[in-house]
């Protein structure tokens, strides 16, 4: 098979189609690993920073992209004859939900359709993008045999989910295993084939891009059920007066059968708060309601408004109110170590406390400004007099290069949604409220 012989010796040219989070680790991995590899992206600023061996994706080290750039192994493009040169075109663009919680996989067949003039015999398609069990299938596959291509002899398509974790250090596209399914066994074996050569973490091979697309939900939607779980028993233990992070901790002395989750403000980034929906949506066309994930995104969404919530109770402590009231708030981003706002917690319950007329601001060394209400709000430096000034400091973020500890040698009042802080007189927790 000469698609197998050129990824064996490295003679293969690799595409990756959107140099977003997962495509362009997986472009730089792939470049690391021998392959030349061109990224298409209509993004003009991606394609300009990446030709300068610029950098903007936080995990990924510069030196890198200055390496690859200058080795002539990886360049970024905008145009779609590109696919034509290459061997391997991998699909890493968006799949958004639209208002009505319902799968867009415009990005998807627009990227089809801009490489359809260039598509030839002897290539592999793989889609990385988070989706609903199907859209291999039914989306990709009749667009590249409208060619008069035929599956597993002319050409080759599997379905790969992506596994990146922002700000994770200990694992990357370099070490976590990629599950690959094909359209037939001949897809599936030089998919598998080309990942084994870019990541120690191998492959692990299933039947089909069903399972491959289904087992990517199964991971997010194991995540979502279990975090709202523990967000809807942190609600509980502030009603009970039951720290729900020392239960937590005795819980986690079982060692079997149980495995911890956290509470926090709601779960941020594309994946968890979005990815269930893909499922919730496909299962209707089998008269089937997936009641545990309408649940649990039930919960989650409205976490930001309980933390609004009770930071008007904290208030209360000091005879005030939200309206009116100065309030610092630590971290924009979703989570901890990256400066990805994407459906972040923050964003939601800063633009509720604007709404109820408080005075905000923020600190987070990942995030230097957001828009909030058509207005800029710039990340300030975390001084004495900032945290002095302020009626309350509220805790969202729990990025560990903050100062905590002038937080609470200064702050007169604290919310806290990530139980960071020690216990002061003057610091209240989500699930441990009192």
């Amino acid at each position: 098979m000469l698609l197998l012989d050129k990824i064996k010796d490295k003679t293969a040219n690799v595409a990756i189609i959107g140099l977003g989070y997962v495509g362009l680790p997986l472009a730089v991995e792939s470049g690391k690993a021998g392959y030349t590899v061109t990224g298409i992206d209509l993004n003009d600023e991606k394609i300009a920073m990446l030709n300068q061996g610029m950098n903007y994706i936080p995990d990924i080290p510069d030196e890198d992209i200055v390496k690859l750039v200058s080795n002539g192994k990886l360049k970024a493009t905008n145009n779609f004859e590109e696919i034509g040169k290459s061997d391997i075109i991998i699909i890493c663009v968006p799949t958004p939900l639209d208002k009505n919680k319902q799968p867009v996989t415009k990005y998807i067949e627009e990227a089809l359709d801009a490489s359809h003039p260039n598509i030839r015999k002897g290539q592999l398609f793989i889609l990385e993008s988070t989706t609903y069990p199907g859209t291999t299938e039914e989306v990709i596959l009749p667009r590249i045999e409208s060619k008069g291509l035929k599956i597993g002899m002319d050409f080759y398509l599997a379905y790969s989910p992506e596994r990146i974790d922002p700000g994770n250090v200990n694992f990357n596209v370099c070490n976590v295993p990629k599950v690959v399914g094909g359209v037939t066994p001949n897809c599936t074996e030089v998919a598998a084939a080309f990942y084994e050569e870019i990541t120690a973490g191998g492959s692990f091979k299933v039947s089909s891009p069903k399972v491959a697309e289904m087992e990517k939900l199964l991971e997010n939607i194991f995540r979502i059920v279990n975090i709202s779980l523990v967000n809807e028993l942190a609600m509980l233990c502030d009603n009970m007066g039951i720290n729900i992070w020392e239960v937590i901790s005795a819980a986690s002395s079982k060692p079997f059968g149980y495995m911890p989750f956290y509470p926090g403000p709601g779960a941020g980034g594309h994946c968890i708060p979005l990815d269930p929906f893909y499922l919730t949506w496909k299962a209707k066309e089998f008269d089937f309601a997936t009641r545990f994930i309408e649940l649990a995104g039930e919960i989650n969404d409205k976490m930001p408004e309980y933390v609004v919530s009770k930071v008007a109770e904290t208030l209360n402590k000091d005879k005030k109110s939200i309206n009116g009231s100065s309030i610092l708030i630590i971290g924009m981003a979703y989570k901890k170590n990256i400066g990805d706002i994407r459906e972040s917690p923050s964003i939601k319950i800063a633009k509720r406390l604007l709404e109820k007329g408080a005075e905000i601001m923020y600190h987070d060394p990942h995030v230097p400004y957001v828009e909030l209400s058509i207005k800029k709000y710039y990340s300030e430096n975390l001084t004495p007099d900032l945290i002095k000034d302020d009626d309350l400091v509220l805790i969202i973020t729990d990025h560990p290069q903050i100062d905590y500890s002038l937080i609470s040698k200064h702050a007169n009042l604290i919310y806290d949604s990530r139980n960071v802080m020690d216990n002061t007189h003057k610091t209240f927790r989500l699930g441990n409220w009192e």
